[in-house]
């Protein structure tokens, strides 16, 4: 989440009269994130997320906003999208397409540890088994033609390591696309910053504009990629065994999710390697942009090269 857009107090309030949220009281940036623009919104009736989306077309948005809706009503932690007075959920404000949605409890646990993952991750595999029957189906937008695309727009920009570290993965990757594995609406972000903690509860989890359909067990490697590693860039047993162990409680993983968790491990690494190596060296501008460094997970990546994790249940 991020500020592109500016909104004025006034232009918020003029374009609330559309929703049954009451008057306004305060608007608030958020300035983490690379891809929307963002704002915690107070009423007389309650608190609120504004987003005013940068990239994505109008056309494109009921699939998000609709798996939202879709996954709070069976029980999913994650925000319900507001409809206005015409029962529809998105609107327009500064020219940019706009959603508002509950705001949810809680703050981001940057430090897990396996009483955090064992929650998370139980909520995870309900996620995926609520989504189970959302009847659209759009690809991964950040899925393996995503990663085709833009290895080559990125590689001019490392060196000769990395782009042979590159090089390789996807040459891998393409070889390996899973197409068997249990599959449905996947998050496909679900960093530490995208779930909300109280405490030992998860709160609700956020920020679905990546979502998209895929295996499961892609998004089950973006979660343990980033909630169970050391500063080390390395698995650490504990943290990964509580979160694989409750997710497996609900959604039992077959066999063959299992034999693929390994590589799925490297399919994750490298989306992400990508997209930082793209958002650092081919960035958009906007008034408050904080991009992750890329080298954390070229480091994770060549971790689970060159030392295999199997399935460890």
């Amino acid at each position: 989440m991020a500020v592109f857009t500016p909104v004025s107090f006034h232009a918020l309030q003029q374009w609330l009269t559309a929703y049954p949220v009451g008057s306004l009281q305060t608007l608030e940036g958020i300035p983490s994130g690379i891809e929307n623009t963002n704002y915690f919104v107070t009423t007389d009736q309650g608190q609120f997320v504004l987003t005013l989306f940068e990239k994505l077309h109008p056309e494109e948005l009921p699939y998000y906003l609709n798996l939202m809706a879709h996954l709070s009503k069976k029980g999913v932690p994650c925000p319900r999208p507001i409809a206005n007075q015409q029962g529809v959920f998105l609107g327009t404000l500064c020219g940019k397409p706009a959603s508002l949605a509950t705001r949810l409890a809680g703050k981001s646990q940057m430090t897990p540890g396996p009483a955090h993952c064992a929650a998370f991750g139980g909520v995870v595999a309900q996620l995926h088994e609520a989504g189970a029957d959302y009847p659209i189906n759009i690809p991964n937008p950040r899925g393996p033609s995503w990663w085709v695309a833009t290895a080559p727009l990125v590689r001019p920009f490392v060196g000769p390591a990395q782009q042979r570290l590159l090089d390789d993965e996807i040459a891998f990757q393409t070889h390996h696309r899973f197409e068997e594995l249990p599959r449905g609406p996947v998050h496909a972000d679900l960093f530490r910053d995208n779930v909300l903690m109280e405490g030992e509860r998860v709160g609700g989890v956020i920020d679905f504009y990546f979502a998209g359909t895929d295996a499961w067990l892609f998004d089950l490697a973006v979660v343990v990629n980033d909630w169970c590693m050391t500063s080390d860039a390395i698995l650490d047993t504990p943290r990964v065994t509580a979160l694989l162990s409750a997710y497996n409680a609900v959604r039992p993983l077959l066999p063959a999710e299992q034999a693929a968790w390994p590589l799925m491990l490297r399919a994750a690494a490298l989306r992400f390697w990508l997209s930082r190596l793209f958002d650092q060296f081919l960035p958009r501008d906007g008034e408050l942009i904080h991009p992750h460094d890329p080298v954390w997970f070229e480091r994770i990546l060549h971790h689970h090269v060159h030392q295999p994790s199997p399935w460890p249940l």
